[in-house]
């Protein structure tokens, strides 16, 4: 008998089992991706979701590559049925999670979680079926040294995690914000259809059955093209029963879902699904982030807003002639350009357009530390999303108001949202001995927006803050007279133990996890 020797050309076949390989690691890691997006979207917690998602993942995918040992016979055919399974299951998973969450009723989290992993769990266990397969297939098939068992796990293994990289790039980069969640599933459930079409002509000689896996592969293909036409449908009827009021404006970017509402009652701002401002009382929270630090300072000509993307902070900043420039940073591109949409700018007053505002899309830790020349802001505002996640409770740690000071003018001022003093109390004053714990002076403050119930505030400072004898003109909250009264909290809300949040021990994300949850 004659081997072949190493350097023997590959077969088709094997070309074909290799390329499998890849393409099912880059499926099966898309379906997660999908499965966790989804999930932090509609539950929150990206950290947790995340988390317990790709692990359910693997446990599933472990099961199926135990279970491979029970298939014996017509390799070919499980395969083929397999991949089609996970072509229908994978990539209706985002589909059929959004449409589950809009048609059970409020509250009902705990049902949802069971679909979503009894999905997760489904889509890992036929995945870890998979790659087995392919290794038996390939065993079968391979030439000369390739046939040895080393040789084939070197290269299965070799293409899936290469298949795994580049989704692992392309899904939040490119896919999502192109396609969107529910299409860049079935954009994945159509490789792993596609993959099954190839499987099915090159071994089309050793399949029994041939003509009912054709059809097979014609039905699922029939289905996953059905919802690549309805999927923009479906994505926002399953949103406009979520938001109960007519979506005027939605976008997908690699970082949130970034939704504009707009009802009998006003426009809203959601990202993530969370409620950011509600047009019929957001004037109270953009004017107490606002007007207690520009006022108490009395001599701003520079500002730094970190977030703020809708503008509105920008839009109080202006009412100060005094100011020269204000700098905006903002990571995510799509709220600025939604906060230049007709319904924005009509809230915003186009702020900005305004010719003393640049803004800048960056994350705010990283372009802090990038900036040459510190230490020129007479106020920096950090307005960012509450400290669900580790990721922006970095955004409240003693590494990053150490960086912002080094922003800071020596008389200036960092005022900082700090959650709700009265349903996170254990958080906002965790807020405010981080602050201090950098060497800072604060002075705590809250103010009631019935959006949101009673929220908190934070000025910080080299120097002790004092309260204003004047306010600009025209607001329609803050009053000279009520402003010293924020300043005192009732003994529901006055201030208890929190600790220092670092980057190292975030105290803050388990505080605000659990006194939020609570709520719900």
């Amino acid at each position: 008998m004659t081997v072949a020797s190493p350097d023997t050309k590959a077969s088709p076949a094997e070309v074909l089992l290799l390329t499998s390989a890849f393409f099912i690691a880059a499926c099966g890691l898309a379906y997660e991706l999908a499965a966790g997006a989804l999930a932090s979207y509609l539950l929150g917690d990206s950290v947790l979701q995340f988390s317990t998602i790709i692990g359910t993942y693997l446990f599933a995918s472990g099961i199926g590559s135990f279970l491979s040992r029970y298939v014996q016979r017509q390799l070919v055919a499980q395969f083929l049925r397999i991949e089609l399974l996970v072509a229908l299951v994978g990539g209706l998973l985002p589909m059929g999670l959004f449409a589950a969450h809009s048609l059970l009723p409020p509250g009902a989290d705990a049902a949802f979680r069971v679909l979503l992993y009894a999905l997760v769990l489904l889509v890992g266990a036929l995945v870890g079926l998979e790659i087995p397969l392919v290794m038996r297939i390939l065993k079968e098939h391979a030439q000369g040294e390739r046939a040895s068992l080393r040789e084939l796990v070197s290269q299965v293994m070799t293409f899936d995690y290469l298949g795994a990289l580049l989704v692992a790039l392309i899904f939040p980069l490119l896919l999502v914000p192109h396609l969107g969640l529910v299409r860049s599933g079935l954009f994945f459930g159509l490789l792993n259809w596609a993959v099954a079409l190839w499987a099915l002509w090159m071994f089309r000689s050793e399949l029994r059955a041939w003509r009912a896996h054709a059809l097979a592969c014609a039905g699922v293909l029939g289905v996953l093209a059905a919802a690549w036409l309805g999927a923009e449908r479906l994505t926002l009827w399953a949103e406009q029963r979520y938001y109960g009021e007519p979506i005027v404006l939605q976008q997908t970017s690699p970082y949130q879902r970034v939704v504009v509402t707009e009802g009998h009652t006003g426009v809203k701002l959601f990202l993530n699904g969370n409620l950011q401002f509600h047009e019929r009382d957001e004037y109270r929270y953009h004017e107490a982030l606002v007007h207690p630090g520009m006022a108490g300072h009395g001599a701003v000509r520079r500002v730094l807003v970190l977030g703020g993307g809708d503008g509105l902070a920008v839009r109080e900043l202006l009412r100060y002639p005094g100011v020269e420039r204000i700098t905006l940073v903002e990571l995510d591109e799509q709220v600025t350009r939604l906060a230049q949409s007709p319904q924005l700018r009509r809230l915003n007053g186009d702020a900005l357009r305004h010719p003393k505002v640049q803004v800048v899309h960056a994350d705010a830790h990283a372009w802090l530390a990038e900036q040459p020349q510190p230490g020129g802001n007479d106020l920096v505002i950090a307005d960012f999303p509450d400290p669900s996640n580790h990721q922006i409770a970095k955004l409240y740690s003693t590494t990053f108001y150490q960086r912002v000071l080094e922003h800071l003018s020596a008389g200036g001022f960092l005022v900082v949202q700090a959650t709700s003093p009265l349903i996170a109390r254990h958080s906002f004053w965790t807020v405010v001995d981080t602050l201090e714990a950098v060497g800072l002076s604060t002075t705590p403050y809250h103010a009631n927006v019935p959006s949101f119930g009673e929220w908190g505030f934070v000025i910080a400072g080299r120097r002790p803050w004092r309260a204003p004898a004047q306010l600009p003109a025209g607001l329609r909250f803050l009053t000279p007279e009520t402003l010293p009264l924020m300043m005192s909290f009732p003994p529901d809300m006055a201030r208890v133990p929190g600790g220092v949040n670092r980057v190292s021990e975030p105290v803050l994300v388990q505080h605000f996890l659990r006194e939020w949850g609570s709520v719900h």
